[in-house]
């Protein structure tokens, strides 16, 4: 079986545009996924990324424009300036964690598919512990699944997956990582799909 490590951001608009497209594409082909939510705060700064705040005028411009063009595309809702933007992403980047170590990859994809969604489309806060614990009702997953996100054990997993980000060369989010060939952003899900085809 192919395995597809995911690189993600929880709070990033492009990693949402592309979730439930990539879920689809991995279980037609039967590849399995690594949730592996990581911290651009790190990656950035040994990759050559900017925050979006420090990018130049043109750049943050051309990307409201580029996300309302995928947002009309692919049908899917999207505040391209939401309320709750910029949020921290580490909360919930923790939480989808937690959820993985204890409940598997299928529970981490359905929680970072709501806390995506959660900010995207929703007009909610993800850094707020009150609306995880909601989005952790509507997964129907475990409350104390929040406790668990705040835990040494977690916290070093999040620094795990951010290094082997770093070391795979990954440099943003969404990053789908097959057999060392990287696939960066929710426009390469086509060759995504190709290369498991290949895998077939």
């Amino acid at each position: 079986m192919t395995t597809i490590d995911y690189y993600l951001a929880p709070q990033s608009p492009w990693t949402y545009l592309g979730h439930e497209r990539f879920a689809r594409i991995a279980a037609a082909a039967g590849a399995a996924i690594r949730v592996l939510p990581m911290d651009l705060g790190k990656v950035f700064p040994v990759s050559g990324g900017l925050p979006l705040g420090q990018r130049a005028p043109q750049r943050q411009a051309y990307r409201l424009v580029e996300l309302a063009r995928f947002r009309d595309a692919l049908g899917l809702p999207l505040n391209v300036k939401p309320k709750f933007f910029p949020v921290p992403g580490d909360p919930a980047a923790r939480l989808i964690v937690a959820v993985d170590r204890a409940d598997g990859a299928g529970a981490a994809m359905q929680l970072t598919g709501r806390v995506l969604a959660a900010v995207w489309a929703q007009e909610r806060d993800v850094a707020s512990a009150a609306t995880l614990a909601e989005l952790l009702a509507e997964c129907g997953l475990p409350a104390e699944r929040l406790a668990d996100s705040g835990t040494p054990e977690v916290q070093a997993q999040y620094e795990r997956n951010t290094q082997q980000a770093i070391d795979a060369g990954v440099f943003g989010s969404p990053s789908y990582v097959i057999e060392g060939e990287i696939f960066w952003g929710q426009d390469r899900l086509d060759f995504v799909q190709r290369r498991l085809a290949q895998r077939a």
